[in-house]
C-alpha cells in the first residue's frame, strides 16, 4: 500500500533497456515530461538506436554505469533491460543470463549504496500457464477464456530461459533491496525503435509484406497500452510502493486474438494470418499458455479501480472468434487508424514516438 507520495518523481530519472518496447517508450514520455532529466541506456553494440538522452552502456559494465551515476546523480531508475527474445535465450542461456541477471547484480550494487527510488519490470512469462483451467466458455464474446488469473501468490514455474531468468531477478530485488517495486507487466502494446520488435510491430511487418503469421490460440496474455503503463511507472517512482504487484491489462487477449486484431484494424490480408495451438509449435522455444495476470493488488494500492485500460479500448476491435478478422463491415481498416487505436489508447492524447 502506498502510504507517501511525490508531487514528481525524484529526479534524474536513469532508464535501462531502452531498445525493448517498454523502455523506449517510456523514454519518449519522461523525456517530454522533464526535459534534460532524464537518461537512458542501451547496449553499446545497438548503434542504430540513438538520439538525445540515450547514452551506450552495457548493463553489465560495472565500471561505466557507476561513472554514469557519478556524473548524472541519478535519483530514480526504471529498469526494463532484459534480453526477452525467446529462441535466442534458449540458444544462448549464457546471454540470457549476462543480460537478465547479471545486468541487475551489477545495477543493484550501485544503487543499494545510494538513495535511490528503483523500479523494476519483470514479466507475466515466469509462469507456464500449465496449472488447472477453472474458467468457463465466456458467452459476451462466443471464445475460450481461461480460468483463475495468476496472482502474485501463485508459484512461478516459467518453461523458458528468459522466464527462469526474470524469476532470478526478482529475487534478487527481494533479497537485495526490499524497498524497491517490481512491476510484472504482459505484453506492451506501442511501437518498437526498429518497427519490427514488440507484439504490434511484428505482426504488422509480417502483414506489410504480404508474408503470412502464425501464431497461437492458447497463449493468452493480458496486455496493455504502453501510454497507460508510462502512467503507471510514473505514479509508481514517485511513491513508496515496494514488493511484487501484478501490472497486467484487464481484457486477456490469446495472441491470435491481438494477430486478428492488427490484420483486421489495419487492413491487412486476412488470408495472411494463420493460428494453431502451441503444442504444434516447435520445441525452441517452448510456450507458454495461459499466463493472464489478476492486477487487482495494484489497484487496490493505487486506490485506483483499474490503472490500466484494456487493450484494445474500443470494444468494436474485440474478436469474438475464428474467422473476425475477415469480417471488414464497411470498414476497411488503415495503418493511419491501428496508430491512432492500437499503438495509443484513443481515450488518452498520445503522441507516437518517432
Amino acid at each position: 500500500m502506498i502510504t507517501r507520495a511525490h508531487p514528481e518523481l525524484p529526479l534524474p530519472l536513469l532508464i535501462t533497456g531502452v531498445a525493448g518496447v517498454a523502455g523506449y517508450n517510456a523514454l519518449n514520455y519522461f523525456r517530454a515530461l522533464y526535459p534534460g532529466q532524464v537518461i537512458a541506456i542501451r547496449q553499446e553494440d545497438n548503434w542504430p538506436l540513438s538520439g538525445e538522452g540515450i547514452v551506450p552502456c552495457n548493463a553489465e559494465d560495472h565500471g561505466r554505469l557507476r561513472a554514469l551515476f557519478d556524473e548524472y546523480q541519478f535519483q530514480s531508475v526504471l529498469n526494463c533491460a532484459g534480453n526477452c527474445a525467446l529462441r535466442a535465450c534458449e540458444l544462448d542461456s549464457r546471454l540470457a543470463w549476462r543480460t537478465n541477471v547479471e545486468g541487475l547484480i551489477n545495477l543493484l550494487s550501485i544503487v543499494v549504496e545510494r538513495d535511490v527510488r528503483l523500479v523494476h519490470l519483470s514479466i507475466d512469462l515466469v509462469y507456464s500457464g500449465a496449472r488447472r483451467e477453472r474458467g468457463t466458455r465466456s458467452e459476451e464474446r462466443g471464445t475460450r477464456k481461461c480460468g483463475r488469473a495468476y496472482v502474485e501468490s501463485d508459484r512461478t514455474d516459467p518453461v523458458t530461459v528468459y522466464g527462469k531468468t526474470m524469476v532470478s531477478a526478482e529475487q534478487l530485488l527481494a533479497d537485495w533491496m526490499p524497498e524497491a517495486c517490481i512491476l510484472r507487466i504482459s505484453l506492451p502494446m506501442g511501437v518498437s525503435f526498429n518497427g519490427h520488435a514488440g507484439a504490434i510491430d511484428w505482426i504488422q511487418s509480417r502483414f506489410k509484406k504480404g508474408r503470412p503469421a502464425t501464431l497461437y490460440f492458447d497463449e493468452v496474455r493480458t496486455p496493455a497500452y504502453t501510454d497507460c503503463l508510462n502512467r503507471l511507472y510514473e505514479r509508481v517512482l514517485a511513491s513508496d510502493l515496494c514488493g511484487l504487484y501484478h501490472a497486467g491489462g484487464p481484457r486477456q487477449m490469446s495472441l491470435y486474438e491481438i494477430a486478428q486484431v492488427v490484420n483486421r484494424v489495419g487492413g491487412y490480408d486476412p488470408k495472411l494470418l494463420m493460428g494453431c495451438p502451441r503444442i504444434e509449435a516447435g520445441p525452441i522455444p517452448p510456450r507458454a499458455g495461459n499466463v493472464t495476470m489478476d492486477s487487482s493488488s495494484l489497484a487496490a494500492a493505487l486506490g485506483d479501480d483499474e490503472p490500466l485500460d484494456a487493450w484494445p479500448f474500443e470494444e468494436s476491435f474485440v474478436p469474438t472468434h475464428r474467422e473476425w478478422h475477415h469480417e471488414r463491415n464497411g470498414t476497411p481498416g488503415s495503418r493511419e487508424l491501428l496508430a491512432r487505436v492500437l499503438y495509443c489508447n484513443p481515450r488518452r492524447n498520445s503522441v507516437i514516438p518517432s
